[in-house]
């Protein structure tokens, strides 16, 4: 029982990471406590953490990564192909860090955990028991 209550806190936890994200870039947190507060500031980080992307691609890379983000939560939170959504979280987060890493330095990826964020990611994915998975429910129905 216990795994089960480990994977469903990973699974809530890396999920709303990623809502908490993309609702900052929307202005959903307050300006004092966002990092970016509206969507042209992070346009502006991603041009930063990106500086090999051409300027006329940020806006892509922007919108790609904000609409991974939400379905990566979106099914990490319904328990929809868990492991396979983990999986990719985690390297998804990785080039994140590994991003800021090489544009920002090594700083920022430690004091946000973006790290230990993947890591936990892909811990996710070698979790086999279901626990509030909409995989449990499918493969009942069937």
């Amino acid at each position: 029982m216990q795994e089960k209550i480990i994977k469903l806190f990973l699974r809530v936890t890396i999920s709303f990471g990623f809502i908490s994200a993309v609702a900052d870039r929307f202005g959903y947190w307050p300006k004092e406590i966002s990092a970016w507060y509206s969507w042209d500031a992070f346009l502006e980080y991603t041009a930063l953490i990106n500086p090999f992307a051409p300027e006329s691609l940020i806006p892509a890379l922007g919108i790609i990564a904000t609409i991974t983000e939400v379905i990566f939560a979106c099914c990490l939170i319904i328990g929809f192909k868990t492991e396979l959504f983990a999986k990719l979280s985690g390297f998804l987060i990785l080039s994140f860090a590994l991003a800021m890493a090489s544009s920002t330095g090594i700083k920022g990826v430690f004091d946000y955990s973006v790290l230990a964020t993947s890591a936990g990611a892909f811990a996710l994915s070698t979790m086999k028991d279901k626990y509030f998975e909409l995989d449990v429910l499918l493969k009942k129905s069937k």
